[in-house]
């Protein structure tokens, strides 16, 4: 199976994390052609580590410059035909960059795969088989907080892949421009999912490709402050730039219920400062989040139908921990 790989590994502050990464990197059955570490001014010596491991290309960009943007750093050094994206606290099996590969060659009309996420230390437990995308707007990783069964055996089309451990083809992601460097960190690998679906793309799940995966372990967790005001900001921003034609003039109450809902869940937790935060700065980027609408919209692929065949409807949404 001869083909051309880069691992991407955007680290800020992994500490030991980035450590165990790299160890379960060179275990691979299949060695990728690169390791590209791009460091975000890290400053508890993880990058200086990572640069004595062999075959590792460490970048360090000087600041914290998000997620997103660090991606695209690094999609502009890569000349491979696949990229695969993995953060520094997720552990990959031995035979996971060799399964996503095996995918990718047998079904060369898909341009993105997503790997099975188990909780680390958690034996069984899932933490997540992608992104399900529902008609409000909200998003979650499918199954996470379970844990397996059967079902999650099973290869199958979802909406997008979760960017802690996903492989794309590299000219697809190039194509439709990328991460969107606005949302720093969160949705942002949603965001790309959905553009990918506009662009006429699809995406599938491959079980047997597995990582263990910390989650959120250099963020505060996954209702830290933190991670509430990007992951809430950058839902309005998904919804606004990619939801299609009708459907988003359908879905817009619905879409506005959840963020009502939302700042009315979150201010009973005692987060009602972070949440109205995130909300006004998102309506606040609003003609910018609509000027991206119009660009994504004309030169969209995907028909209506298409797009609604792939989100979630369930009346009452699996819980998100997003």
């Amino acid at each position: 199976m001869a083909t051309s790989v880069t691992v991407i590994i955007v680290n800020w502050n992994g500490s030991t994390l980035l450590d165990q990464c790299l160890t379960h990197l060179s275990s691979q059955s299949v060695q990728p052609t690169a390791v590209l570490v791009i460091d975000n001014g890290s400053t508890d010596g993880s990058a200086e580590r990572a640069e004595l491991v062999p075959g590792v290309k460490v970048r360090r960009i000087g600041e914290n410059v998000g997620f997103a943007a660090a991606n695209n750093r690094a999609l502009e050094e890569c000349d491979t035909e696949f990229v695969a994206l993995l953060n520094p606290d997720a552990f990959p099996d031995t035979h996971w960059l060799a399964h996503l590969l095996q995918a990718a060659h047998a079904h060369p009309d898909i341009v993105a795969f997503g790997s099975r996420q188990m909780m680390h230390g958690v034996p069984g437990m899932l933490d997540g088989k992608g992104d399900v995308y529902h008609v409000s707007g909200l998003v979650w990783r499918d199954g996470h907080g379970r844990f397996q069964g059967d079902a999650d055996n099973t290869a199958k089309e979802f909406f997008s892949p979760c960017a802690a451990a996903a492989l794309y083809r590299r000219q697809a992601l190039v194509d439709v421009g990328g991460f969107d460097e606005d949302y720093f960190c969160y949705v942002e690998d949603v965001d790309l999912g959905f553009r990918l679906r506009l662009a006429g793309h699809k995406a599938m799940y491959v079980p047997e490709a597995v990582v263990h995966h910390v989650g959120s372990a250099t963020t505060g967790g996954q209702h830290s402050d933190f991670s509430v005001y990007h992951g809430h900001r950058n839902l309005v921003w998904t919804f606004v730039k990619n939801m299609p034609g009708a459907l988003f003039w359908l879905l817009l109450p619905l879409h506005l219920l959840l963020n009502l809902v939302t700042v009315v869940w979150f201010t009973a937790r005692g987060q009602g400062r972070v949440i109205l935060r995130a909300k006004w700065h998102a309506i606040k980027a609003l003609p910018q989040a609509w000027a991206k609408r119009k660009k994504i919209q004309a030169s969209r692929v995907a028909t209506v139908r298409d797009i609604w065949h792939v989100l979630d409807k369930r009346l009452t949404p699996t819980r998100s921990r997003r």
